[in-house]
């Protein structure tokens, strides 16, 4: 267990910065306890409503804390809100009530997913099991156990009292030195110089050196008076209560029951005393417009109960009343005696927006937050404003994460509903998107198409898994490929085998357009870099680098490939947005950093007949001699002029040829109709996740975060120490060994499967978890990458949890694949 703010030493500075937090809901008033805890007193927080209760989305918040998500940085939010808020108590009263949690299938498609789901919480270190229907009925006698498959029961989840857990962090950081302030509307946002320098009210000014908007559904509001986006979408969710059930009568305490969830039917249940509260999510999507939100006392004026609170729609309800009913025949002799239309924040990707705006310094997003990750959130961000990172990943929870294509006013609309439509429903890890499609498309796209690309999306693009003209590939395979579970198989084909073997055996053609690329330029450029990565840049131009960036605290906050083009011009291979954001904020004046992705493009020609394909197409020398691994080159295939890396994420020879978009199409043409005669194909993305596992490649985001350090995530090559200083060296130097490693695990028998997020056990205790997964087609086995103690010699033994089965799986040695380079550098 992790320390709570009273445990922790509380610095204390001579000058303490000045807070200013806008909100007083349970986020901004976590992040007040948590600041004011690291010493940081000086926190004014602004409320435009009556405290404690203001009328945001807490003041309504049911209270369900269930911690379990497929998002790791989630449940570590809820893991610590279950544990400080059951630390807390005001007026006597517990904030949080450990009551359990229940989750239940009525499809045998939900209570697979519930196996896997007890997976995850296995691997984020939360206590639960699947139980038969029988148990369901003993854990929470109201229900019909005849229409109960069974159930995930998690005995420490339970219910969040939120405005007594704001009002108990509220005294304490009063105490502290903070003060809050109600009904002090926020109209405007005073900088200078690019910084935030004060919050302006209807009843005066407050300087600021830090600004947080922890607004809420008004987040997109405050945003705008900084001159920050803020792609949130605020939609109304219905709640009811019933009256009076004789079956609960004369119950003391609040809650007794498990907090439940019915996700076949888009539904939640709550004990209120001896009352039922029912939320729902199977209604429409109910956008509603922030800027139209009232105020609190125009919204009393208006006869709302809260600006939170919309009116009950009662035709929305009636399809979920329904099955409330089938599910607790109790409810059938009961009626709602109340519900509204409660309204919370949704994003495009249903994570929250957390972090320093890089147009605004000094103003802080802490929006998109349900109570169930308050806490965690707030001290998240107090680390980050205090300590300068979080102590967990949050990149998927960074303002930085979204693409410009992503943030427009429709998108966030169109994305915030559909989060809205999805929340209980299962989904596939590579479940794409539906709509807007397409939206990003490289040039190549209509020759996708033509050749039965099979797409699927990522950050707006429109990526090919796969191409249905290589299924006649497939009979040509010499084994014949295992079957594979109904999970395994969504968004799959075996057409995937036989497009990694075409790339082992010949040379394929794969889009890597949507790879994010940086243009890096002036006097200071070298200089830059090298103070920001960790690998040796000082080389001629023409040389390629693959580097890390790391946070101060040796974190890893991503990896690069650097293109030294010239002198004093670079380009990066780099993960997200957030990349770009990071560089732009450290750049000195004299350096350039520019993304240049949208009007650029990439085809990575890979295979033991690339060179056979690309020599004849250029005066240039592509001989291994002449164009040696890890360097660079300007040349002309054909007609198209190109900026050609000799660089394989597949582990085969071939090269990245970049050029301008307009003129894409005339090199994928020419590619291909001179690799006609080799056998060349187009192979997508599944084949190119098997081939990199198989070398052993990491991927950013999912192997490695800033949880991590390049030793024990295996990319300690790409560190050196002895160039000078970097960011994060000083860190590294007193790092000591590591406890734990990513290690690259065989499963066992060659037909099983696994796809990530599932725990693995050693010894028969939960030891770690695997970060990705594919099956390799050249070794005939699932390869499997993951996080456990370090110290395990290969051929040992563990077991991977899939769906309630324990797989058995072998550490390996790695690279599993060509250990010698032969097949790269030749």
């Amino acid at each position: 267990m992790s320390a709570t703010p009273e445990d922790r030493p509380h610095p204390s500075p001579e000058t303490p910065p000045r807070v200013v937090v806008i909100g007083a809901g349970i986020v901004g008033c976590c992040l007040a306890d948590e600041l004011t805890a690291r010493g940081w007193t000086d926190v004014t927080v602004l409320e435009q409503g009556p405290l404690p209760a203001p009328g945001g989305s807490t003041s309504h918040a049911p209270g369900l804390v269930f911690r379990t998500s497929p998002s790791r940085t989630l449940t570590e939010f809820a893991r610590y809100t279950v544990e400080k808020f059951g630390s807390l108590r005001h007026d006597g009263v517990p904030c949080f009530e450990p009551v359990g949690g229940l989750e239940l299938a009525t499809t045998p498609e939900r209570l697979a997913d519930l196996h896997r789901r007890a997976g995850l919480a296995a691997a984020w270190g939360v206590r639960g099991e699947v139980v038969n229907a029988a148990r369901c009925k003993e854990l929470w006698p109201l229900l019909d156990e005849s229409v109960v498959l069974g159930g995930f029961h998690t005995p420490e989840d339970g219910v969040a009292r939120a405005v007594a857990a704001c009002r108990a962090q509220l005294d304490r950081a009063t105490t502290r030195g903070a003060r809050f302030l109600d009904r002090h509307t926020v109209t405007g946002i005073e900088r200078a110089d690019g910084r935030v320098t004060g919050v302006v009210t209807d009843r005066g000014v407050f300087p600021a050196d830090h600004v947080v908007s922890a607004a809420g559904f008004w987040g997109p509001v405050i945003g705008r008076m900084a001159g920050v986006g803020v792609p949130l979408q605020p939609l109304a969710h219905q709640y009811a209560r019933t009256g009076p059930l004789p079956e609960l009568s004369g119950a003391a305490a609040e809650a007794t029951l498990p907090i439940l969830r019915f996700q076949d039917a888009d539904l939640y249940f709550r004990e209120h005393h001896d009352r039922i509260g029912i939320g729902s999510y199977a209604h429409r999507p109910l956008p509603v417009d922030p800027f139209g939100v009232p105020g609190y006392e125009e919204a009393r004026r208006r006869g709302m109960e809260m600006p939170s609170s919309y009116p009950f729609t009662e035709e929305d309800w009636a399809p979920s009343w329904a099955d409330a009913r089938r599910l607790v025949p109790a409810l059938r002799a009961a009626e709602v005696e109340s519900g509204f239309n409660g309204v919370f924040s949704f994003t495009p990707d249903g994570m929250p927006l957390l972090g320093e705006a890089r147009e605004l310094r000094g103003f802080w997003l802490a929006e998109a937050v349900w109570v169930t990750h308050s806490a965690g959130v707030a001290r998240a961000v107090a680390e980050w404003m205090v300590d300068g990172r979080p102590s967990i990943d949050v990149h998927d929870c960074d303002v930085a994460r979204f693409e410009e294509a992503q943030r427009s006013p429709a998108y966030v609309r169109e994305r915030g509903s559909q989060q809205f439509v999805e929340v209980y429903d299962v989904t596939h890890p590579l479940q794409p998107m539906e709509q807007p499609r397409p939206l990003r498309v490289s040039p190549f796209h209509a020759r996708q198409e033509q050749l039965g690309a099979f797409f699927l999306e990522g950050g707006g693009w429109e990526r090919p898994h796969w191409y249905e003209a290589n299924a006649p590939l497939v009979a040509t395979l010499d084994d014949d490929l295992p079957e594979r579970d109904p999970w395994s198989a969504r968004y799959w084909s075996p057409v995937a085998a036989a497009e990694a073997r075409a790339t082992r055996e010949r040379v394929a053609l794969y889009d890597m357009t949507p790879l994010r690329r940086l243009e890096v330029t002036g006097p200071g450029a070298l200089d830059f870099l090298d103070r920001m990565t960790t690998n040796k840049l000082r080389k001629k131009p023409g040389a390629v680098t693959y580097a890390l960036l790391l946070d101060e605290a040796g974190g890893i906050r991503s990896d690069l490939t650097v293109a030294r083009l010239a002198e004093d011009h670079f380009q990066i291979g780099a993960n997200s947005p957030a990349d770009l954001d990071h560089l732009l904020r450290h750049a000195p004046a004299e350096v350039h950093v520019r993304d240049i992705t949208c009007g650029t493009c990439c085809v990575g020609v890979w295979g033991p007949l690339a060179r056979a394909l690309v020599q004849p197409l250029t005066g240039d020398d592509f001989s291994h001699e002449g164009f040696g691994y890890f360097r660079a080159k300007r040349a002309h295939i054909g007609h198209v002029p190109v900026t050609a890396l000799r660089l394989s994420y597949v582990g085969e020879l071939g090269w990245e040829l970049y050029t301008t978009a307009d003129l894409g199409l005339r090199l994928w043409d020419t590619l291909w109709e001179a690799g006609r005669e080799l056998g060349v194909i187009a192979a997508g993305r599944s084949a190119f996740n098997s081939l990199r596992l198989e070398k052993g490649y990491r991927a950013w985001g999912t192997d490695m975060t800033t949880e991590h350090t390049p030793a024990e995530a295996g990319v300690g090559f790409a560190v050196r120490m002895d160039k000078g200083d970097f960011v994060g060296r000083d860190a590294l130097r007193a790092r000591p060994e590591p406890t734990r490693r990513l290690t690259p695990l065989l499963l066992d028998d060659p037909a099983a499967v696994v796809l990530g997020s599932e725990p693995v056990s050693v010894d028969g205790t939960t030891a770690g978890y695997v970060t990705s997964a594919a099956y390799g087609y050249t070794l005939g086995r699932c390869v499997a990458y993951a996080w456990l103690p370090a110290g395990l010699a290969p051929g040992t033994g563990v077991h991977i949890a899939y769906f309630g089965e324990k797989v058995p799986a072998t550490v390996s040695e790695e690279p599993l694949y060509d250990p010698g380079m032969t097949r790269i550098r030749r």
